[in-house]
This record gives C-alpha cells, sequence and structure tokens, in this order.
C-alpha cells in the first residue's frame, strides 16, 4: 500500500458535471474490481483521501459508503476500511448441495454440525411439509464454511419416515443430498422456495461473523423427491456481504 499510495494518482475533473464523490468513487472501484487492491488490503483512509485527491472529508466519506454498500469494502472500527472478498453468485435456478456448488467454484467447502436431532414437526411446518403436526422429523442444523470462512447456518428438517436414521451420518464431512441419494435412493427434483432481507440476530452473528442487526438473506425452500412427495424443508441464512442470488429470466 505505501508504494501505492506514493504513485501519481488520478486527478478529479472538477470542470465536470459529475460529482466529485462519483468520480473518486469509480477511480477507487477500478483499482478494487481491476485486483490492484486485492481483497484484504487495507484502502487509503478518509484523511489520505482527502489530501491524495484534494477533497473535503464530507466527499471521501460519501466515496467510501458507496463502496460498502456495493460490497466491495468493509469497515473495521479503530482499524479502517479493508477490501472484501469477492461476493459468491448463487444460482435460484438448481437444486445444488453447498458441498458441489463449493467445489464447482474453487474453494474447499467445510461444515460443522451445530444441532443433530428428531423433533415433532410443529404446524408450520408440518403444512408445508404436507404431513400431520407432530410427526417426526429429523432436524440438521450445520455452519457452513468455505475456505474457513463462514458463510451460512442451514437448518434442514426431513420426513424421518422417508429416511430413517438419516441423522447418522457424518455431515460435518459428507453431503446430506449424496446420502439420501445414496442411502434411500432419494432425489431431490424440485423445489419452492422464498427469499427474504432479515437482521442477523445475536446467535447467528455469532456464528457467522457479523454484527447484531446486520443484513442477511434468508431463504425457505421446501424440496421434492422424484415421486413428487415433500421430503425436506430448508431454512437458509447467508451473509449479504458474500453472497449474491443469481437467477436467469426471459421474457
Amino acid at each position: 500500500m505505501d508504494l501505492d499510495r506514493q504513485r501519481a494518482v488520478v486527478q478529479l475533473n472538477r470542470n465536470s458535471k459529475v460529482p466529485l464523490y462519483h468520480q473518486l468513487y469509480e477511480i477507487l472501484r477500478a483499482k478494487i474490481i481491476d485486483g490492484q487492491w486485492p481483497a484484504g488490503v487495507m484502502i487509503p483512509t478518509e484523511t489520505e483521501l482527502c489530501n491524495l485527491y484534494q477533497v473535503s472529508q464530507i466527499t471521501a466519506r460519501q466515496a467510501l459508503d458507496n463502496l460498502v454498500s456495493d460490497g466491495l469494502i468493509y469497515r473495521q472500527r479503530g482499524r479502517g476500511s479493508f477490501v472484501a472478498q469477492p461476493a459468491i453468485e448463487t444460482s435460484l435456478t438448481r437444486i445444488i448441495s453447498f458441498t458441489e456448488d463449493m467445489r464447482g467454484r474453487g474453494f474447499e467447502p467445510g461444515s460443522r454440525v451445530i444441532l443433530s436431532r428428531v423433533v415433532a414437526a410443529s404446524p408450520a411446518i408440518a403444512h408445508k411439509l404436507q404431513i400431520e403436526p407432530g410427526e417426526d422429523l429429523a432436524q440438521l442444523d450445520r455452519l457452513r464454511f468455505a475456505d474457513e470462512e463462514p458463510l451460512s447456518v442451514e437448518r434442514a428438517s426431513l420426513v424421518h419416515r422417508i429416511c430413517p436414521g438419516v441423522l447418522e451420518g457424518n455431515y460435518e464431512v459428507d453431503s446430506l443430498r449424496a446420502a439420501l441419494l445414496s442411502r434411500y435412493g432419494l432425489r431431490l427434483v424440485r423445489a419452492e422456495q422464498s427469499i427474504r432481507a432479515l437482521g442477523s440476530s445475536k446467535e447467528l452473528a455469532e456464528l457467522l461473523s457479523v454484527k447484531p442487526g446486520d443484513p442477511l438473506l434468508g431463504i425457505e425452500r421446501v424440496s421434492y423427491g422424484q415421486f413428487d412427495a415433500p421430503v425436506e424443508y430448508l431454512q437458509i441464512f447467508y451473509r449479504s456481504d458474500r453472497y449474491v442470488l443469481q437467477a436467469e429470466l426471459q421474457g
């Protein structure tokens, strides 16, 4: 960073109709997108930007705020601003396991089992799975990692009579979806899901290394087997600074 800061900086066009904060934002954004500032690098402070580009602190702060909003940088109180890891795009058009998805993207997937137990289905979940309230569900809660970075928390609730003993697997290593196929001949062929924004609870914040109240992407999904019966009710809580949900639309 010291060498980079000593280089001649691109001058802002003070005669342009484009606001100075936006010009500065574009210059800083280009450095990140082009790889001049790789992930994890601390970028110049507001004061340093003011001196480098001869702008006010308000201008520098607004440019940095826009980079934060774009998910390109993050701030650490008392330390400064750092280039964020690129967001992981997750498709909304395929049912794919986390393990398969991460390996396909060149990341090393990891899991930590938070909870594994048989529970009685609540009326709300029973309705989604088209079963009777109180029927046994195999509940598996896991914290999911990519290259040892926490990315999401998943809670899978499976109709236990369809896959008895499913919780006996080692799901810190093995794929739950692969286990359903190999042990029970059960394929997840389609799913219905909803997506909403929510604030992180204290518990989720601690697991995902974010602050309580930070935005998360929440997904609720009901997956169906090859005989078109609901098999799994899945809740996923994604770090919104690390995930982009992507879908292709046609008109």
